[in-house]
């Protein structure tokens, strides 16, 4: 084996999917959302930040438009 490697060698392509990878934010939501997808994962199986991110991923797709009314 080589003492070093020239790392560009190795690897000259770029990542295909690294504009998919996810990227970790801090976001404030109201513990009875989390709660919600807590109860959902726990019916689906399914991590709740995965169904958080599934719905949201579902949001953009769909171009779904927030609706609010306040009172």
């Amino acid at each position: 084996m080589l003492e070093e490697y020239d790392i560009d060698k190795l690897n000259p392509r770029p990542n295909p999917y690294a504009k998919e990878l996810k990227k970790q934010v801090t976001i404030k939501i109201a513990p009875s959302i989390i709660e919600y997808f807590k109860g959902e994962a726990q019916e689906t199986g399914i991590p709740y930040q995965t169904l958080i991110n599934l719905y949201l991923a579902d949001c953009v797709k769909s171009k779904r438009k927030l609706e609010m009314a306040w009172k």
